[in-house]
């Protein structure tokens, strides 16, 4: 794979720490929702620095859409989080993956576990199941610290609203929302067997977050009985 040049067309803000970023990649050749694409920037003194970004939105002809959340001390999420304008250049090599992903002519239940930011790519698979028409019904639980720290609240709201065939229940680990049921706490035995689909129904289950939350939760998966192959995993943590 080759490196294009794309240029920021828009942006919009998800949490105080998260920025959405929509770039135009002239020749783009389209993807599946949950591959990701490597972005690299290079300095003034030709340094340069490549970091993996989630693809968070179904192929849109040049357009894709891409989530970034600052890591502190991080060399490329805050210029992209914080210093990136629209028209400024950057390189993009992709679309890369073909385990984690999602096709619309799939028709298994599907359960979607997310962990922070690791929600992007499995919002991608929900705006393709929406964008396909696809009935195929999906259940997505979502653990983040607060509710301040949550991707696509509202979004993920009126979907749910509009689409019988979508549900999702947020798991918070240190402040729970007023009026949610239940304490604080980290996604359990009880959340996966509450709000996923029973293993007797076969579902397809893609997890995504922290690589100590992907490893509890697929142990968890497995402990309640869903195959080891039926559950895919992606994970992020530390560059270096």
């Amino acid at each position: 794979m080759s490196w294009r040049e794309a240029r920021l067309v828009a942006h919009r803000v998800e949490t105080p720490t998260a920025r959405t970023l929509v770039l135009e990649v002239p020749g783009w050749p389209t993807h599946l929702p949950g591959q990701h694409v490597d972005i690299r920037l290079t300095a003034p003194d030709g340094y340069q620095a490549a970091r993996s970004y989630s693809l968070a939105a179904p192929a849109d002809g040049d357009r894709i859409e891409v989530c970034v959340q600052r890591v502190t001390d991080g060399e490329v999420s805050p210029f992209l989080v914080d210093g990136y304008r629209e028209g400024d250049p950057v390189e993009v090599r992709g679309p890369i993956g073909g385990w984690f992903v999602w096709r619309p002519q799939q028709s298994d239940p599907v359960l979607l576990v997310a962990g922070g930011s690791g929600v992007v790519p499995l919002m991608a698979m929900i705006r393709a199941r929406r964008a396909a028409g696809s009935r195929v019904p999906f259940r997505l639980i979502y653990s983040v610290r607060t509710p301040d720290d949550g991707f696509y609240t509202e979004e993920l709201r009126h979907r749910v609203r509009d689409d019988a065939g979508l549900d999702v229940a947020h798991v918070y680990t240190r402040q729970a929302p007023e009026g949610w049921r239940g304490e604080p706490h980290r996604l359990g035995l009880a959340d996966v067997n509450t709000h996923g689909w029973p293993p007797e129904l076969e579902p397809l289950v893609y997890v995504c977050g922290p690589t100590g939350f992907v490893e509890a939760v697929s142990d968890l998966l497995v402990a309640l009985g869903h195959p080891a192959r039926r559950v895919r995993t992606e994970r992020f943590g530390p560059t270096g």
